[in-house]
């Protein structure tokens, strides 16, 4: 049976060495920090991410830890709404889109591996892969351990799943690895709060040509407080040099930008006050690769297709490399075959993502509204925007990125207004 390394044990990394499990391939896991911990804030698995949670056999698990997405609503910068969509089964997928707190479902991840698995003989924490050499019978790994130790290992192929900062990549393609900055910044917070609306909704709030906000439930009941855990995310241009997750931000950068906003149900200013953390991350651009695979090694999630981290793509897509490479895999005896496969079944598709999360996807449609009306309220949200033209915007989006809208046909709108604009405008 091949003998199988996995770089990294992020979502991706984890799913991956899951889903080789069902293959009959148990791997062996390099991941560099020493102790895994549910860090991070909050991701929307979109219905085709919950449908490979399925196949895992880890759906109930996954609903106990997260928050079924009911209602998607997109507001202006004065909290004016201009559309709304179902999520999920609600809109008629077989699947549920679920918003969720990163860590925690990395967790999971890892203690149903470690419980498949049989223990923690194959995952070796604190290892950090600096390079790779391969010869026609395998691959040479070179890692520096925490403690200062150096080592080399030996496997018949490898899996680099080590993410946007990933040495693998930077070793397959040096000339295309540097970032660039894209001059925009996630600020990226959790605040417990009363549950608002019903508990199931994302809002959608702003201007674009200032700033954009992203605010959704994460957890019920977080740690017995009876609150809701609520992730939110804010975009602002500024300057920015560093890729890093934990950047430490602060809210007064940006609580003025929503001074506008009325919400009859949901005080954003309060929120981002009285964040429990706020993490900066800059929007990075990592161009698209041309190619995957070098002989034995394969690039897999964020280290083959870095993307911003828009709309819940960028684990979802890592979801749907773990079930496509282990299936090669199955299918090929030799390893460089079934990456050849992967690569061909899965790179054009995503890198066409990656290049339309550079720009505004369907969040596009709350800059047109505030182009047509020139940043002003509007009285009538279906003479600046009218239905139909975005439910065309949101449907060509949905297909894109895998997930078609069950039952649509040009002229028929899924899209809707909550409530009457009165109540939009109070």
């Amino acid at each position: 049976m091949t003998d199988i390394a996995i770089i990294g044990a992020g979502p991706g990394g984890l799913v991956t060495a899951l889903r080789l499990l069902q293959q009959g391939v148990t791997p062996t896991i390099y991941e560099s920090v020493a102790e895994l911990k549910p860090l991070g804030v909050g991701v929307d698995i979109k219905v085709y991410g919950t449908k490979e949670i399925e196949e895992l056999g880890l759906l109930e698990e996954f609903r106990e830890i997260s928050v079924d997405a009911v209602d998607s609503i997109f507001f202006n910068h004065y909290g004016q709404e201009i559309y709304a969509e179902k999520c999920g089964v609600h809109m008629g997928y077989l699947h549920e889109q679920r918003f969720v707190h990163r860590g925690y479902l990395q967790m999971l991840f890892y203690d149903t591996l470690v419980e498949r698995m049989g223990g923690t003989e194959r995952i070796v924490l604190g290892a950090r892969v600096v390079k790779y050499e391969q010869d026609a019978e395998g691959v040479t790994l070179h890692l520096e351990h925490r403690d200062g130790r150096t080592e080399t290992v030996r496997h018949d192929a490898v899996i680099a799943a080590d993410g946007i900062k990933s040495a693998i990549r930077q070793q397959m393609h040096p000339t295309l690895s540097d970032p660039h900055y894209s001059g925009i910044t996630m600020y990226r917070g959790t605040t417990l709060r009363e549950p608002f609306r019903d508990g199931h909704t994302i809002l959608h709030i702003g201007d674009p040509r200032v700033s954009s906000m992203i605010i959704y439930p994460i957890a019920h009941d977080f740690e017995g407080s009876g609150l809701d855990l609520i992730n939110w995310v804010v975009e602002y241009e500024r300057d920015e040099t560093v890729e890093d997750w934990n950047q430490i931000g602060s809210v007064d950068d940006i609580v003025p930008l929503y001074d506008t906003v009325k919400l009859p149900f949901l005080d954003v200013q309060a929120l981002m006050r009285d964040a429990r953390e706020v993490y900066l991350f800059p929007l990075i651009r990592h161009e698209p690769l041309e190619n995957w695979v070098d002989g034995r090694v394969v690039l897999l999630g964020d280290a083959a297709h870095a993307m911003f981290p828009r709309g819940g793509n960028g684990v979802c897509q890592a979801f749907l490399d773990a079930r496509v490479i282990a299936e090669k895999l199955g299918e090929h005896d030799d390893p460089h075959e079934a990456f050849v496969a992967y690569d061909a079944a899965r790179r054009e598709p995503v890198n066409r993502i990656v290049m339309s999360m550079r720009g505004e996807g369907y969040e596009v449609i709350r800059r047109m509204v505030a182009e047509r009306t020139n940043g002003k309220p509007f009285d009538d949200i279906e003479e600046v925007l009218p239905l139909a033209e975005a439910d065309e915007i949101f449907s060509g989006y949905h297909r894109l990125v895998g997930q078609p809208r069950p039952g649509f046909e040009a002229g028929e709108a899924t899209g809707f207004r909550t409530w009457d604009e009165a109540s939009a405008r109070a």
